[in-house]
């Protein structure tokens, strides 16, 4: 059987199954939150990024490299609103990589780390005796602002489907240069009005379908409302682009109607939200392309363990 990424989750999930009082939330979500002894809690993300999938050194500096590394786990804190403590970072060096350029790297982990005030407090630094590829992780740790975690979970039917932002055209060098949105999500996650959310790294199709399926529902995006960026208009497909192509991190929230309507009256951020569809009972997830043609949408965003980023 071949490789399945949320097959493989699931049947993770299946084998790791802490008690619920140290480990509220555990698999599945964009962090694992750890309590201890019923005290404050600390939520934990990681994630690695490897050159050829995630960047590529021919049209990537190192420093934007660096900064991505640290990015994508600031978007995670983004993604539950809670607010980055600390991180470590680990990085295994190509043969021939010198002082210099691990130098440049770490330039840009430092500007996200003081960008986004997460201090850096440790980590590794290992170097490969072969051709591998750079490859580096941050791990990341964080606590709740004023507000609660939100999780992929409490998405109820009738809600409605929001987006930060724009989506699509990430592999025409945003994806080196995204702004975690930590400010937005700690105003969306005042009051309890949210009632599920995640980051946009693997794309909408397939973000929502996972969204969905943590909260037991289904979905209904209508295609002309999406945001799509000014990127994804220079490609072939701009909806497919907006729809699959992933490395967005936006955030993909659902709240009641009548709470959307306040929040947009509200909203401060020079950062847009838009609604683009509704929770439904059903269990799939469906696009709206016209008055009167609506078609399941397939969950044909990025999978680790079947294709390649092939970031430009």
């Amino acid at each position: 059987m071949t490789l399945d990424e949320d097959r493989w989750v699931h049947w993770l999930e299946g084998q790791i199954k802490p008690s619920p009082s140290d480990v509220p939330i555990g698999i599945g979500d964009d962090m694992a939150e750890v309590s201890h002894q019923g005290a404050s809690s600390v939520f934990f993300a990681t994630d690695t990024l490897v050159e050829h999938t995630h960047f590529d050194l021919a049209t990537a500096s190192l420093e934007q490299v660096g900064y991505k590394a640290m990015a994508v786990n600031l978007s995670d804190c983004a993604a539950m609103a809670t607010l980055p403590l600390a991180a470590v970072v680990a990085v295994a060096l190509p043969i021939g990589f010198t002082e210099s350029q691990l130098k440049d790297v770490y330039a840009g982990i430092l500007r996200a780390s003081r960008t986004y005030r997460c201090p850096v407090v440790g980590g590794d630094t290992t170097r490969s005796r072969s051709a591998a590829p750079l490859v580096l992780n941050v791990s990341m740790l964080s606590r709740c602002g004023e507000s609660r975690a939100i999780t992929r979970a409490r998405a109820q039917v009738d809600d409605v489907v929001c987006v930060t932002g724009s989506l699509g055209g990430s592999l025409v060098a945003k994806h080196l240069c995204f702004r975690p949105r930590l400010q937005e999500a700690l105003s969306l996650a005042e009051g309890d009005r949210i009632t599920a959310m995640m980051d946009i790294s693997d794309g909408l199709s397939t973000d929502l379908a996972r969204l969905c399926r943590r909260s037991k529902v289904g979905a209904l995006i209508d295609a002309r409302r999406i945001p799509i960026s000014d990127q994804a208009r220079t490609r072939e497909d701009p909806l497919r682009s907006a729809l699959h192509e992933g490395e967005d991190f936006e955030l993909l929230f659902t709240l009641p109607p009548g709470d959307y309507l306040s929040l947009e009256k509200r909203w401060n951020h020079t950062t847009p939200i838009t609604q683009i569809g509704t929770i439904t009972e059903s269990s799939g997830i469906a696009i709206r392309l016209s008055a009167d043609q609506v078609t399941p949408l397939a969950a044909e965003g990025y999978d680790h363990f079947k294709q390649d980023r092939s970031p430009q």
